[in-house]
């Protein structure tokens, strides 16, 4: 399961990092409304935890801005501010759950685990046309033909699964997949989509990864015809 932490306050960001990855959970930190709102849009994370009061964007903005794109990640609004209006306020704005500072670790698991359950069992598999991809095994699977996938091609894969019809520039899939920090460029990105083309095309494939020029990627699927 991603979960993406949108809190300004970096040593409480952290610390909720680091206890739900020994919780096993896949996690992402940001630290303004701004940036989190486009990490939440890109529609990868199974669960949003958000701070209200921010720089750049504050979180009833980010909520509504989520909200406005379709999506239905789950939400929990952290925040000192407990007034009823303000719980009305980030309700209203796409929350689904108002958690008041400070908070016991326990009673944010309880809420965390209780927002993953209304989303149903864990999926283990995303499809598009007539292909899925095995998340446990990594395994591009199209009827009885597979491929194993290298741990970038995985990423990559299952970032443009998520995104489906959506774009996703390089710059975006470059930061998602090998991080921030990362000397890769443009081009590597660009090497492993053809590596992904040329492995749905081997299992007969009915996706086509397609390129907008100065837009980037996204999945089509291709008439029998």
């Amino acid at each position: 399961m991603k979960i993406l932490i949108i809190e300004d306050e970096q040593l409480l960001a952290d610390s909720i990092g680091e206890l739900l990855r020994g919780k096993g959970f896949d996690v992402e930190i940001v630290y303004d409304g701004e940036s989190g709102a486009q990490y939440a849009e890109l529609g990868v994370y199974d669960l949003l935890i958000l701070d209200v009061m921010m720089p750049k964007m504050n979180g009833y903005e980010v909520a509504r801005q989520v909200r406005a794109k379709r999506l239905g990640t789950p939400i929990l609004m952290l925040t000192a501010r407990s007034g009823l209006e303000d719980r009305i306020t980030g309700l209203n704005a796409g929350a689904d759950y108002y958690l008041t500072k400070p908070f016991d670790t326990r009673e944010l698991l309880a809420c965390i685990n209780a927002l993953l359950r209304r989303q149903g069992a864990q999926v283990d598999e995303i499809t598009f046309g007539n292909t899925s991809l095995d998340l446990d095994s990594a395994m591009l699977v199209c009827g009885e033909n597979s491929i194993r996938l290298s741990a970038k091609e995985f990423d990559i894969m299952r970032f443009l699964l998520q995104a489906g019809e959506r774009n996703l520039s390089k710059e975006v899939i470059l930061a998602r997949v090998w991080g921030f920090d990362s000397d890769a460029v443009e081009n590597h990105v660009e090497v492993y989509i053809g590596f992904l083309r040329k492995k749905l095309a081997s299992i007969g494939s009915n996706i086509r990864i397609a390129a907008i020029r100065r837009m980037g990627y996204h999945l089509e699927v291709q008439d029998d015809d």
